[in-house]
């Protein structure tokens, strides 16, 4: 009988995928993608078609975007609001912003002076939503029988991908039947996708259950709320946690850059071919790899946190292989097998880039903090590897394949760091979990109970 029992919780759905979370988990997972599908979700393909909708420049894009990007300076503080408020709460008031403003945006054209603000409005709130959204995905995926933060985190990943590539696609599929209404179509699409933040916010009020929020007994909840993100901060284990999630960024960053660029400047690949396995390395590996990044994390590694560590070796190591082969013509396809290699390696990270802040374990009243301390972490390298990169192939204009080795070079060296740091962290959970399975035995301690799911 013991057997049997053992054996169907092994083969069992995780929590997150039952009757009761499901529903809850996709309002969480969809409303991390609605909230940008009529604007930042176009900046991949549909650019220069926003550009000319809103009426503004290619610099004057890049400015709001970059204003969108104060979020990285906001993180950290923005773990109070995910400490003092439920994540509902956060969820809901960012999509009914997010709507009010794009209707303002889509349907007034404002000047380029108000889209500023609405821009520095938007960073502000994705500081806070964000790390809202991968807690509330964190804490609808614990068990206490079997984590599945791995598969869930990787779901959260290849949902969004999917859902943005099939957004963008239908957009793409009637620009290219009806080429001469650019704008108009743009327009349209821009308000429809604005229009489905509605009922994206009656299934997050519906379904979403309530979280805890930080608490201490002779503390009011916002006191609570800065004692908690304090603790979170003073732990080094978040912070080893934040170090890995910056090197898959960072990798996956220059991904970006030795991909489609890669191949053209270096081997003269046209510009059509090159970029067909651009997105089928930067687009199409990142959707299938969320879910097998899941599988391997939770049914094969047993730790998300140890399947990055291995993810991030594979990625140095293969660079390391794409350097060492001579550049040549006869060589572009074992290296191009190689760019695969690294883009997998890399989408598997990604993936479940702050499930390692979820494996944590830490209590939910402050887990809201610790995603948004791992978030800053994470994406910190947004703030120079860019300009690195530019600058390295620019500098070496006469010499491309000089430049790109550099970045296969940073590459490696971000990898290895990031598989020490997810290696030690792997260890030091390890004794953690180990010390408190001693402590429950003992009757010290209790396990958490799992959330309740509604």
């Amino acid at each position: 009988m013991a057997t049997s029992t053992s054996s169907t919780r092994r083969f069992s759905l995780p929590v997150f995928l039952r009757k009761g979370r499901i529903g809850p988990f996709l309002a969480v997972v969809m409303s991390g993608q609605i909230i940008y599908s009529a604007f930042e979700a176009f900046k991949g393909s549909l650019m220069i078609p926003l550009q000319q909708m809103l009426g503004i420049t290619q610099t004057q894009f890049g400015i709001l975007m970059s204003y969108i990007g104060i979020a990285m300076f906001l993180y950290v503080p923005a773990g109070w609001i995910n400490n003092r408020f439920k994540v509902r709460t956060i969820i809901l008031w960012s999509l009914g912003w997010r709507l009010a403003t794009y209707l303002v945006l889509f349907l007034l054209t404002p000047p380029f002076a108000v889209m500023s603000v609405i821009a520095v409005s938007w960073g502000v709130l994705d500081a806070i939503v964000w790390p809202a959204v991968v807690n509330g995905v964190s804490i609808l995926s614990q068990d206490q029988d079997k984590e599945g933060k791995g598969l869930a985190m990787g779901l959260l990943e290849s949902i969004r991908r999917l859902t943005e590539f099939l957004m963008n696609g239908l957009v793409i599929v009637i620009l290219m039947v009806w080429s001469d209404h650019t704008v108009g179509i743009m327009r349209i699409a821009a308000i429809v996708y604005a229009l489905l933040l509605v009922p994206m916010m009656i299934a997050v009020a519906r379904l979403v259950p309530d979280t805890k929020i930080a608490q201490e007994q002779g503390k009011s909840d916002s006191l609570a709320a800065l004692t908690g993100l304090f603790k979170v901060i003073a732990r080094p284990r978040v912070w080893l946690a934040g170090i890995a999630a910056l090197t898959v960024y960072w990798s996956y960053i220059n991904l970006m850059y030795t991909s489609a660029p890669y191949l053209t400047q270096v081997f003269g690949v046209s510009a059509g071919l090159a970029g067909a396995f651009g997105i089928f390395n930067t687009g199409l590996v990142g959707i299938f790899a969320g879910l097998l990044s899941g599988l391997l994390a939770d049914y094969v590694f047993k730790s998300s946190t140890k399947m990055m560590a291995i993810s991030l070796g594979a990625v140095a190591v293969a660079c390391v292989i794409v350097m060492a082969l001579p550049v040549r013509s006869s060589m572009i396809w074992p290296i191009m097998i190689m760019l695969i290699v690294v883009a997998i390696a890399t989408f598997l990270g990604k993936a479940v880039i702050l499930a390692p802040v979820a494996e944590l374990n830490l209590p939910e009243g402050i887990s809201g903090s610790a995603m948004s301390v791992g978030s800053f972490l994470a994406y910190a390298s947004v703030f120079w590897a860019y300009t690195l990169n530019g600058h390295l192939i620019d500098a070496n204009a006469g010499n491309p394949q000089a430049g790109y080795r550099l970045i296969f070079v940073i590459t490696a060296v971000v990898a290895v760091i990031g598989c020490v740091a997810a290696g030690l962290l792997t260890v030091i959970n390890r004794r953690v979990k180990a010390h408190q399975q001693v402590a429950a035995a003992e009757g010290g301690t209790d396990a958490a109970p799992a959330p309740r799911a509604e």
